[in-house]
């Protein structure tokens, strides 16, 4: 689910709403119902802190969690068992 930002052509009203994708955008004003259009917005972003290398150097290096996101048994994180890692 996104949050997407709209506002009213109309009466100036800016407002969110949490949507899938996939849904079809917002198209009326919840207060007067007015026109309504979908502003392009920063979203949310989030920084990774450290130089990477902490993990490297531990037992469980060899999990493709690093490398693609999911564990070798299809999780987005680490199950504990090998390769994925040491029970973390």
């Amino acid at each position: 689910m996104s949050t997407y930002e709209y506002e009213c052509e109309k009466c100036g009203l800016k407002f969110e709403r949490r949507q899938a994708i996939s849904a079809l955008p917002v198209t009326e004003c919840p207060e007067c119902c007015g026109k309504v259009r979908r502003l392009v917005s920063a979203g949310a972003g989030f920084i990774i802190k450290g130089s990477g290398q902490e993990r490297s150097d531990r037992s469980g290096s060899d999990c493709s969690l690093e490398k693609t996101g999911r564990t070798c048994c299809g999780q987005d994180e680490r199950c504990g068992k090998p390769p994925c890692g040491d029970g973390e």
